[in-house]
């Protein structure tokens, strides 16, 4: 379902016309439980297809245009008392979508041609997809996810919960919050890598490797 201007135009087979049923009233359901009323008439571009052309208002004899609207759908069946609470969620949609692209730095990448932009998006959208497995409305309930077998006590997968940054929480910021301290080793180890070539410090190059090897057992929510 998407907004569409006035002067959106639909080309009509000869013969055909535009068509207007009347105006009907519905009540408009605000998040805060609140109902005003509200005008919603259908318009049919000859015959009337699978998509859907509506007419929103909240007066039809003015048709104001800061609260006018013009929407186009594919939703079946009789929506007139509902498309207009479902065209609604919009506005909360965009809200989310806005703060997630801020979140995720879709607005902050510092290149100009769109090869190298739709290389960033394929990057942040992996990276997104990681973090999202790791959460539990993107795992599927399984015998497995259900009641996992307890670690060995020797075993330092139970050791990574003990770190005192680690987050216990189950949002999406909390499982990236724990990703990033899993990678921190190999981050570190890749920072200080010129510095180990140059001054030879064999039990730190062998404690970073042994190091990333224990992040290595920890074993990640991925599609199979």
């Amino acid at each position: 379902m998407v907004a569409i201007r006035s002067n959106h135009g639909v080309w009509l087979p000869p013969g055909q016309r535009v068509r207007y049923t009347n105006w009907r009233p519905f009540e408009r359901v605000f998040s805060n439980g609140k109902q005003h009323t509200r005008y919603i008439r259908e318009i049919s571009f000859g015959r009337r297809g699978r998509i859907r052309f509506y007419h929103l208002t909240t007066d039809p004899a003015t048709l104001p245009p800061e609260s006018t609207w013009y929407i186009m759908t594919n939703l079946e069946g009789k929506i007139q008392k509902t498309v207009g609470n479902t065209y609604g969620l919009r506005t909360w949609i965009e809200y989310g979508f806005k703060h997630a692209k801020n979140e995720l730095g879709w607005t902050d990448y510092r290149v100009t041609d769109y090869a190298s932009i739709e290389r960033w998006w394929e990057i942040v959208s992996c990276a997104y997809l990681l973090v999202s497995l790791q959460c539990p409305p993107f795992q599927a309930p399984s015998e497995e996810t259900s009641s996992p077998q307890a670690a060995p006590a020797d075993s330092p997968i139970e050791h990574f919960s003990q770190h005192r940054w680690w987050d216990n929480g189950q949002g999406w910021k909390n499982k990236l919050n724990n990703l990033r301290l899993l990678l921190q080793p190999y981050v570190f180890h890749c920072l200080l890598l010129p510095w180990l070539l140059l001054f030879a410090i064999p039990g730190l190059r062998t404690g970073f490797t042994e190091l990333i090897g224990m992040m290595n057992l920890f074993h990640a929510a991925l599609p199979i």
